[in-house]
């Protein structure tokens, strides 16, 4: 008899999860059916037994595929239901496709769609089931998707464009790392012996080479450790209150990554914010989302004062100022949009402007990065061949002096 866990949702429209035992997964399937419940997901429980069950991600991009072809369909005059079913049953994406399924059986009972997404908060993010229930209170979804498919279009640009910025000094740093770890396992390990016959004092250089190479080749376990430990020490870390305002410090005063990471945030703000305004949610929920959404905590501590502050009556540039983080233009062009009342249209260009502001941020920082990985590479193939020839050219001066 095999477990397996489930996920479904009952007569009465609510969600349920659980494990059941049963021979083979249609036997399961069966047997839930016969006690009224609406299966959504169906996993075998000892594929994730003593082990990490990781799920497929929806990315930005798929979020945005899936409210494109959800504009279509309701342009055609398709139901929620029928466009939900259209939907789950050609999505590649597992995630997206249970959860899709799990808001039509939702929708058949008579739930609304956003409250059928918020089953799902990990799939479908805040913005979206807002934007969404407010295009159902207008009768209008189709504009709240359209909206959407666009959000996140640009948002999964802005992110490539930032790993794109990143990968170039990444792919570098992978290569010295291999490059160091060849070298004292396969080249140091042959020029110990000719060291040893020399009968010279090795330069400090060679020791500690030598040292770490032995220490690589037969205590490879102890580094291993310590570098396993490093990580999740250091992940662990993050996760605390202390260690996540450090890295967002880090991250908005470091000097090569500064100006990216302050712009990037910035047309993050602006975009999220002009999206939810314009599906109709009030300034002061509209900014406690987008304050969610940032991942940086500085950010995003700052703009939940900005709410509070907002609810007293100051106007929003004044917080955005105090908060000393967002480019002063970013400021002054909120400011105007509040003066001219039109402070929805200003986030747009806020958006649009910081958008190709990443853009030469992402280049600046490509091009910076070029030369001064270039240096740490030729440093440490400095520092290699200062270690391997060292003893020899002592050797060589020592017979030249006899």
């Amino acid at each position: 008899m095999a477990q397996f866990n489930y996920k479904a949702i009952d007569k009465n429209g609510k969600a349920k999860k659980g494990t059941i035992d049963a021979s083979d997964r249609e036997k399961a399937q069966e047997k839930l059916k016969i006690e009224g419940l609406s299966v959504t997901e169906l996993n075998d429980a000892n594929e994730s037994k003593g082990g990490f069950a990781f799920k497929k991600k929806v990315k930005a991009r798929d979020l945005s595929i899936l409210c494109k072809q959800m504009v279509s369909i309701l342009n055609a005059g398709v139901t929620v239901i029928t466009a939900l079913d259209m939907l789950s049953e050609q999505m590649d994406n597992k995630v997206l496709k249970n959860a899709l399924v799990e808001a039509r059986l939702h929708v058949e009972k008579g739930g609304s769609l956003a409250d059928s997404l918020r089953l799902n908060p990990e799939v479908f993010p805040p913005i979206m089931i807002n934007m969404i229930a407010a295009g159902e209170s207008s009768g209008n979804m189709e504009t709240s998707f359209e909206r959407l498919s666009v959000h996140f279009e640009k948002s999964d640009a802005l992110k490539g464009k930032i790993k794109g910025a990143l990968t170039y000094p990444i792919m570098v740093l992978i290569v010295a790392v291999l490059v160091i770890i060849v070298v004292m396992i396969a080249v140091i390990p042959n020029f110990q012996e000719m060291f040893a016959d020399m009968g010279v004092e090795l330069p400090l250089a060679t020791k500690i080479m030598v040292a770490g190479s032995n220490f690589m080749l037969h205590r490879w376990y102890v580094l291993l450790v310590i570098v396993v430990v490093a990580v999740f020490g250091i992940k662990m870390f993050k996760a605390t209150p202390t260690g996540e305002l450090l890295f967002a410090k880090i991250a908005i005063n470091m000097p090569l990554f500064k100006n990216l990471t302050i712009k990037s945030n910035a047309a993050n703000f602006a975009r999220s914010l002009s999206t939810l305004m314009a599906a109709g949610i009030p300034m002061l929920d509209a900014i406690e989302q987008v304050a969610k959404m940032m991942s940086n905590k500085i950010f995003r501590d700052g703009l939940m004062d900005a709410k509070v502050q907002v609810a007293k009556g100051l106007p929003l540039s004044k917080p955005l100022k105090d908060m000393e983080v967002f480019p002063t233009m970013l400021v002054q062009m909120v400011k105007i949009g509040e003066e001219t009342g039109n402070i929805e249209d200003m986030m747009d260009k806020i958006a649009e402007l910081y958008d190709r502001e990443v853009d030469l941020a992402t280049e600046s920082l490509t091009q910076a990065m070029e030369p001064l990985t270039m240096v740490v590479m030729a440093g440490i193939v400095g520092c290699i061949v200062a270690a391997v020839y060292g003893p020899i050219l002592s050797m060589y001066e020592g017979i030249d002096n006899m």
